[in-house]
């Protein structure tokens, strides 16, 4: 029972690292094209990830172009591709094992940040245990256990990167609110006394015509 727990105990640890070497986050920034390179170790594994535009809310106008995106699989396939965006999602089969390739486009001049988060998860089927010499179903129960997971994580990160992105646009227009409040108490103020002054005027000058 002991020499069980200890086995289990060792799927664990290295799906696990595994799972960390699995994993890229990283912060970019965009002046033209830029690429991140990824390996896929295994034909069938998923990969799956998100990117956001940082402070798009805050830079970008209506008619902002928006950033392009496509990922290029080892064979020069294009398996995913998105023109105009600020973010999204994406998950894909990886058709075949090798190097894949994350582009982004900017059409404009102006450099721009993007979070990207990218995960390659590996499920080992029958085959692979056979010819492993891993017989035991548990290392596949935990694997997809580590997938489900990793699901959600991503979905968290996602979604904290769009609440960041929104903080940080409230927090833009609550200054810029404030600016606004605060010139116009001064061109206000500003106003007020320049009537002041042309109206002491005018009774100085009405005052000394009277005095002719």
């Amino acid at each position: 029972m002991e020499r069980k727990w200890r086995k289990i105990s060792g799927l664990i640890g290295l799906l696990l690292l595994n799972f960390m070497n699995n994993v890229s986050s990283l912060s970019l920034t965009i002046t033209k094209v830029e690429c991140v390179y990824e390996i896929v170790r295994f034909e069938g594994d998923i990969v799956s990830g998100n990117f956001v535009v940082v402070d798009h809310h805050i830079f970008w106008s209506s008619d902002h172009p928006g950033i392009d995106f496509s990922i290029t699989s080892p064979g020069g396939d294009i398996l995913h591709n998105l023109k105009g965006t600020s973010g999204d999602k994406f998950s894909f089969k990886a058709p075949r094992s090798g190097l894949y390739q994350f582009c982004f486009h900017n059409p404009l001049s102006t450099p721009e940040t993007i979070a990207l988060y990218i995960h390659i998860g590996h499920i080992p089927n029958e085959h692979n245990l056979a010819k492993n010499e891993h017989v035991d179903p548990i290392n596949v129960k935990i694997a997809e256990l580590r997938e489900a997971l990793e699901a959600v994580t991503t979905e968290q990160k996602y979604l904290k990167a769009r609440d960041a992105v929104h903080r940080r646009t409230n927090e833009s227009t609550k200054k810029r609110v404030i600016g606004y409040t605060v010139g116009e108490y001064i061109l206000l103020t500003i106003a007020s006394v320049l009537q002041v002054v042309y109206i002491r005027r005018l009774f100085s000058k009405s005052v000394g015509y009277n005095r002719i």
